[in-house]
């Protein structure tokens, strides 16, 4: 490794969290600019064995030239939850729960934003993912006008073998006008469950995403937005999807994408199908 690798390595925010008197605690926490955590003692009903962590950003939100690096390691049997999305390498012991849910990336005119996380799992760890883009800030006018947006979520397991390895590119210099391509959704957004505690969960899901696609084909006056298009004849399309798909060995892992029309509505899905997991984090996901 190079001095300049290291250099990189050792500004890296990290957290770790391990069992303290057979309660998930955070022994090591270590933020550096643009980035400060915060953990709070309590979030939740004490019962509730889980540490938050919190990312707040200086000035407000990410500027050109910022580069945020962060370091997990959730310890066996361990719950952490993380509310930012970013450059993450974690690493989720035997029995552990990990989730990362954050509020959307919205990035200004012209913004070139790369995000890279990485994970590392046991056969019986478990994981959570929300990972999603707007288009942008509507009060400016601004709607998909950023240059690039790249986010890779890729997870192993703990012998190196991929499980699921995942990137979502828009790119202005490849796809032209990124606008053109969306068709008027606004909102972008990938969630994964994975592990066994996920499985109740995943089961939850699938059969709420069957429900919501097939309401929205049965009521299309309701559901579905109308637009002319270039030739103008009427093209019909729902204001909000949704897809699931397993993957892993005995499908361990459930992927969700989700493209709607308004933020609002990605919220309202998110609370709704994440909510189960209150039990075992202490309070609903975008409550």
């Amino acid at each position: 490794m190079s001095n300049g690798e290291k250099d990189k390595e050792n500004e890296a925010c990290s957290v770790v969290v391990e069992k303290v008197g057979g309660r998930s605690s955070v022994i090591r926490c270590l933020s550096r600019y643009p980035l400060k955590f915060i953990t709070p003692k309590k979030v939740g009903p004490s019962k509730i064995d889980a540490v938050w962590v919190y990312a707040l950003n200086y000035g407000g939100g990410i500027v050109s030239g910022d580069h945020i690096s962060c370091k997990f390691s959730v310890g066996d049997a361990c719950t952490m939850v993380f509310t930012t999305q970013g450059s993450t390498k974690a690493r989720v012991g035997s029995n552990a729960l990990l989730a990362i849910i954050p509020d959307p990336v919205t990035c200004f005119s012209t913004a070139r934003y790369y995000q890279k996380q990485v994970f590392t799992v046991s056969a019986d760890s478990n994981l959570v993912i929300v990972d999603w883009i707007t288009s942008g800030r509507h009060e400016s006018g601004e709607k998909w006008d950023f240059d690039l947006y790249r986010s890779t979520n890729n997870i192993f397991f703990d012998d190196g073998q991929p499980l699921f390895l995942d990137t979502m590119l828009l790119e202005k210099e490849k796809l032209g006008r990124v606008k053109e391509h969306m068709l008027d959704y606004q909102v972008i957004a990938m969630i994964v469950l994975l592990g066994p505690k996920m499985q109740y969960v995943q089961s939850l899901v699938q059969e709420r995403v069957k429900i919501i696609m097939s309401e929205q084909l049965q009521n299309p006056s309701a559901a579905f937005s109308h637009k002319k298009n270039k030739a103008d004849c009427f093209m019909t399309k729902p204001t909000f999807v949704a897809s699931c798909s397993v993957f892993g060995p005995k499908k361990i892992g459930l992927i969700v994408r989700v493209a709607s029309v308004t933020t609002e509505s990605v919220y309202k899905f998110l609370r709704h199908q994440l909510a189960p997991l209150e039990p075992m984090i202490g309070v609903p996901p975008y409550r």
